[in-house]
């Protein structure tokens, strides 16, 4: 046995054993019960643990650990052995029905093979055998595992050589992987076999050429079904692995050159090493950052390594994620929904046609892509074609064979776009809402069912979106009317009561023109006018919400201004204070409640009826009672109908009044009352807290302590 500690065999040894470690668990993960898929499972796990002992003896050199190589390494070959035998059973069965009685080798073959396997594991995990059996250095350890290694070449051949054409897809990988694993092994024992000792440099490598056929085993592991597991290959991972080996080939592609260069080419060859040096690392950049040369490389590797194009999952977070992304270059939700689609076929950009409310399409967001001002009828025969057909256009198709579209006639404003690729219909409940068209891709990419079905699902999610946001802008724009709508209605009403009180002041002038106390009056309700005018013109900029903050007020002042506004009306609206007290409000709101209320039931109480107000106060509550023996309201108005808005008992009312009042009452903490009976009058009460300066500063010092 003889010294092997060499560092590059450790690291080589433990590479391979890490994976095809990883690779075992992902395979024992995903088995489903198969036989052959055991069998692959045993291969791999032996292959663990022989790259695993060898690492372990290139680094200690304690025998036990090459024992246990040989051991492994035995077990290994055997395994694979075993599974290209099952390969071939499969193969015969389908090939010549059930008689596969070729496959069955004699007893003395099994024999054989098994006196060459405990042969290899003695000779070569115990040395002094063939040294006391020859007499010195032999080249008998190295003649089993020669046996083994051409066994399996010929297993490889018959494989290839046997399996179904329809499945040689699926199994040329695995062939591959094992022929070069055996190519290497024959070279490696033939090379001990004829100079009567292993090669270091040779064994130092053979971990990591183990390590490198793996991925080839586990491709066919993905692509046979039968074998039953469930292999899961990142798409992703993937495609940054392929780009990372292939700039890592091409550095040292570019370094031999300059290498080469150096070597043999004189003076001038270290400048011209720098050069290409820098040239190479420029173009490697270049290809990292181009957009094409990336789309290139992922349509290669999801046509010849995957089963599918697509990883729907991922695809499908990645179109979700494009909807909703805020990023800069889509920040609407149309431009976002052109690059979710753009992106799933490597499209550089594209432009989204929408309906409008006459049924014509017009332009309505682009990305990357030419402005279009024509506008297509829903008339037109394209429109129509994509209506009845929910078909994916794709306008080179349409050049070349027009029949299969029906000899629909495209636009003329489409066919004059050049780089115009394919036209996406987008379809909200079945009813034909926009399409999109987008530029052509940054590489080829062949236009078959499951492009076509992934656009189209992706359309119908997008053409989703786009409903939402019509939806969404819609009830905004509503909203808006309302609020203008509420804010009007409110405007009028304040306008009406203020065109009531002047031309109650006009029709009581020419009477009462010169009785001084009138005219005091008269001037008195100008001014309350002119001033609540002005609140009015506040109110129309700044909204129906109020622009102050609410703040002490007097109750009884306002009661008395509303007094002062009526003093000409009749009956005579009759006072009575029993307790003063304050609140926190808006001045001029509360007045314009107390108003409308003292009001109503002025218009409800004939001249010869009672109409009062009162404020009073019970615990924490200050009641502003305004009462009348007017013709009232029934319980189901007042139910029903008094405190909503556009409800009026009266022919020239608004019925936005009581509502506002309720509202701006309850915004203070209060409430409105109301006790009515038909012809016999009504009683309104205003509840609000009161507001009491001393307790509260009295609590605030207690809550201090």
């Amino acid at each position: 046995m003889e010294a092997f500690y060499y560092p590059t065999a450790t690291w080589g040894y433990g590479i391979a054993a890490v994976a095809f470690l990883v690779f075992a668990v992902q395979l024992g993960a995903g088995w489903r019960g198969s036989l052959r898929g055991a069998l692959i499972l045993v291969a791999v796990a032996f292959s663990a643990c022989w790259a695993g002992s060898a690492a372990a003896y290139a680094q200690t050199e304690l025998r036990l650990w090459w024992i246990s190589t040989v051991v492994f390494g035995t077990l290994r070959i055997g395994a694979w052995l075993v599974f290209l035998l099952s390969l071939l059973f499969v193969s015969a069965q389908e090939n010549q029905g059930n008689d596969t009685r070729w496959l069955r080798p004699p007893s003395w073959i099994t024999a054989l093979f098994i006196v060459t396997a405990l042969s290899n594991i003695l000779l070569q995990g115990f040395p002094e055998i063939s040294v006391s059996l020859v007499g010195g250095a032999s080249q008998l350890p190295f003649l089993p595992p020669l046996v083994l290694t051409i066994g399996g070449l010929i297993l490889v051949e018959q494989v290839v050589r046997n399996v179904p054409v329809t499945s040689r897809w699926s199994i040329k990988p695995l062939c591959l992987a094992l022929a070069g694993m055996f190519c290497f092994d024959l070279y490696f024992f033939t090379n001990a076999f004829l100079f009567k000792h292993i090669d270091v440099d040779v064994w130092a490598g053979r971990g990591i050429v183990n390590a490198l056929v793996l991925p080839l085993i586990a491709m066919s592991s993905a692509r046979n079904k039968a074998w039953t597991f469930r292999i899961a290959v990142s798409r992703h991972v993937v495609f940054h692995s392929a780009a990372l080996l292939g700039s890592g080939l091409y550095l040292l592609g570019v370094a031999g050159a300059g290498y080469y260069l150096r070597f043999f080419g004189g003076s001038w060859g270290a400048a011209l090493e720098t050069v290409l040096l820098f040239s190479g690392l420029l173009s490697l950049s270049v290809f990292l950052l181009s957009g094409k040369l990336r789309a290139q490389l992922r349509v290669f590797l999801n046509k010849h390594f995957f089963s599918y194009r697509y990883d729907y999952r991922e695809e499908w977070l990645r179109f979700t994620q494009s909807l909703s992304s805020q990023a800069p270059l889509a920040a609407g939700v149309p431009e976002r929904a052109i690059k979710a689609l753009a992106d799933l076929v490597e499209s550089p950009g594209g432009a989204l046609w929408l309906a409008e409310p006459t049924g014509d399409m017009r332009l309505a967001a682009r990305l990357n892509f030419p402005d279009c001002t024509d506008t297509e009828a829903s008339t037109s025969s394209m429109l129509k074609f994509l209506a009845r057909t929910q078909w994916v256009l794709d306008l080179n198709e349409l050049r070349e064979t027009p029949h299969v579209y029906d000899d629909m006639e495209p636009p003329a404003w489409l066919q004059a776009m050049e780089d115009a690729w394919l036209v996406i219909p987008m379809f909200a409940e079945d009813v034909l809402f926009g399409f999109v068209i987008l530029s052509s891709p940054r590489a080829k990419i062949d236009v078959n069912w499951e492009v076509l079905d992934l656009l189209k699902t992706a359309a119908s999610q997008a053409a989703s979106y786009l409903v939402n946001m019509r939806a969404s802008e819609a009830l905004l724009e509503a909203k808006k009317f309302d609020a203008f709508n509420r804010m009007s209605a409110f405007v009028v009403h304040d306008v009406k009561n203020l065109v009531a009180q002047l031309s109650l002041l006009l029709k009581n002038a020419e009477k009462h023109k010169d009785n001084p106390e009138f005219q005091r009056d008269m001037f008195m309700t100008i001014d309350h006018v002119v001033d609540r005018m002005k609140h009015l013109l506040l109110q129309l900029r700044a909204g129906t919400t109020p622009i102050d903050k609410p703040r002490t007020v007097v109750l009884a002042d306002i009661v008395a201004r509303v007094c002062r506004a009526k003093a000409g009306a009749e009956p005579k609206v009759e006072v009575n204070i029993d307790h003063e007290a304050e609140a926190r409000g808006h001045a001029e709101r509360l007045e314009r409640v107390l108003g409308h209320l003292v009001q109503n039931a002025l218009d409800a109480t004939p001249a010869d009826g009672r109409v009062w107000i009162r404020l009073s106060v019970t615990g924490d509550m200050a009641s502003i009672e305004v009462g009348d023996t007017g013709h009232g309201m029934s319980q189901a108005f007042i139910r029903e109908r008094l405190f909503r808005p556009f409800n009026s008992t009266k022919t020239a009312g608004m019925g936005i009044g009581a509502y506002e009042s309720a509202q701006y009452v309850a915004e203070l903490g209060g409430r409105i009352s109301v006790d009515s009976k038909e012809n016999m009058g009504t009683i309104v009460k205003v509840l609000l807290p009161v507001h009491r300066p001393n307790v509260q500063s009295s609590n605030a010092e207690l809550e201090k302590a």
